[in-house]
């Protein structure tokens, strides 16, 4: 069993950081005060906390012939699970850094994949793997 994480991680303030991991994602808040909210990122902790100089991400990864956004974070969601969210960051009229596609398709390790921004900027993906057991498949 996969045990959870924590990660903390920079916001430009907590009304919009609320609005986009509690409104859009559909994450729980946890803990807070003035300047940091807990939220649980489907079963990890995240921690935001407030600064007012946020780091740009810089797209600089390329995995599949596509290039990413460093630094980023995020989680394996279950196929359908992955797919409802992406209705739902539609709906919400967000945009993509990466659309929602599939990678590695037909090979081992075959994963649906999106990359999209925080409203303070933070770069997060979001993936499935067809066949759940292949998450550490080299």
């Amino acid at each position: 069993m996969l045990q959870p994480f924590h990660y903390s991680f920079l916001v430009r303030d907590l009304d919009s950081t609320r609005k986009f991991y509690v409104d859009i994602l559909g994450c729980r808040e946890g803990r807070s005060s003035r300047t940091w909210a807990d939220f649980d990122f489907y079963g990890s902790q995240l921690s935001a906390h407030i600064t007012d100089e946020m780091p740009a991400p810089r797209n600089c990864g390329e995995v599949d012939g596509i290039t990413v956004p460093m630094p980023h974070f995020g989680c394996v969601l279950p196929w359908d699970d992955f797919h409802r969210l992406a209705e739902r960051i539609q709906a919400a009229n967000l945009s993509f850094i990466i659309t929602p596609r599939v990678r590695f398709e037909g090979k081992t390790g075959e994963q649906a994949t999106m990359f999209l921004l925080d409203f303070s900027g933070n770069a997060l993906e979001f993936k499935s793997f067809k066949n759940p057991q292949d998450l550490f498949v080299s």
